[in-house]
């Protein structure tokens, strides 16, 4: 199976694995700018009063998904939701946070909230 099937299917089970925690998919590859400047979000949810920017993993162990999440990615995923929340006034309020759904082994899901900060 290629990396972006991998992907792909890992975000498809994070999205599900969500829906059944309560949450609601807003938006699915949020994507904003180009080259440096760009920003992107697997996908962002709602919960209540919380917008939840998430990034996605999967991995073949817990471990290597842990850390697979580097600065720089942090960052273009801060610059989407700016751009995200700017876009939305409706969320203007609203709690903010920065999610991550590891996948690894074999269908085995990790959501750890508050993943980074701002």
């Amino acid at each position: 199976m290629s990396n972006k099937t991998r992907g792909r299917r890992a975000e498809f089970l994070a999205r599900i694995f969500l829906r059944l925690k309560g949450y609601r998919i807003l938006q699915k590859n949020f994507i904003t700018g180009r080259g440096t400047t760009a920003g992107e979000v697997d996908f962002i949810a709602q919960k209540k009063n919380t917008i939840v920017f998430v990034e996605v993993k999967a991995r073949g162990t817990l471990e290597n998904a842990l850390y697979a999440i580097k600065a720089a990615q942090q960052k273009r995923i801060l610059t989407a939701a700016r751009v995200y929340l700017a876009k939305n006034q409706a969320y203007r309020g609203f709690d903010v946070r920065f999610d991550a759904v590891l996948v690894f082994g074999l269908f085995k899901i990790r959501h750890i909230q508050n993943a980074w900060q701002a």
